[in-house]
């Protein structure tokens, strides 16, 4: 197996490629998806104000709020024809504030959190596979209101796989760089997270620069 990430500039856009993925056969239990809650988009009562709702078993609930609602562990795989997004729920990790997240990722993050062994964000990707440098720069993306999708996929299918994740993936090479200009080095864990303007302004920034 090996691991695949991407950012994207916000939920809407990961969780496209997350049902991509899905559709193409990936299973869940391989997918992983941590997105920027700083902007208040995502809140138990009205999971998305953002994207279409997710009612999949047609009762007029959104599948997250039920999830969220039974208490569905936030790294807990969702199997069946609920999909990853069904169990979205909410975390915060130092560095990155409140992220809505699901996955095996979230879990091995999640033991960083309370000073475990994985070391939170960055120990969690690094352990999956993805170098320390690209670790930093995707915790760096999240911060700034940006999503990560992380996938496990067999060898064969590393190619298939990175064609459905780059349709809209960030550039990296050119976010870092834009990063580089204004100071910025690596990810700081210790670092104050976003705040919605702040997130909004960045945004704002890179569809000015696109």
């Amino acid at each position: 197996m090996i691991t695949i990430s991407r950012l994207y500039n916000d939920y809407d856009a990961a969780a496209r490629a997350v049902d991509e993925l899905e559709r193409a056969g990936v299973s869940a239990s391989e997918i992983s998806i941590i997105a920027s809650n700083a902007d208040g988009w995502y809140h138990r009562d009205r999971p998305s104000t953002t994207t279409k709702r997710i009612d999949r078993d047609l009762d007029g609930v959104d599948d997250r709020r039920e999830s969220a609602d039974a208490g569905a562990a936030i790294g807990g795989t969702v199997g069946g024809v609920a999909g990853l997004l069904a169990g979205l729920g909410m975390l915060a990790i130092p560095g990155l504030g409140p992220v809505v997240a699901a996955g095996w990722l979230v879990s091995m993050a999640a033991l960083g959190v309370g000073g475990g062994v994985v070391g939170g964000i960055i120990g969690a990707l690094t352990q999956s596979g993805i170098s320390e440098e690209e670790a930093n720069a995707y915790a760096e993306g999240v911060r700034r209101g940006g999503a990560l999708v992380v996938a496990r996929v067999p060898d064969a299918e590393l190619g298939r796989v990175e064609a459905i994740l780059d349709r809209t993936a960030v550039n990296m090479r050119t976010r870092v760089s834009m990063w580089e200009k204004h100071g910025w080095n690596r990810f700081d864990p210790k670092a104050p997270a976003y705040t919605a303007d702040e997130i909004r302004r960045e945004r704002e920034l890179y569809r000015t620069r696109v």
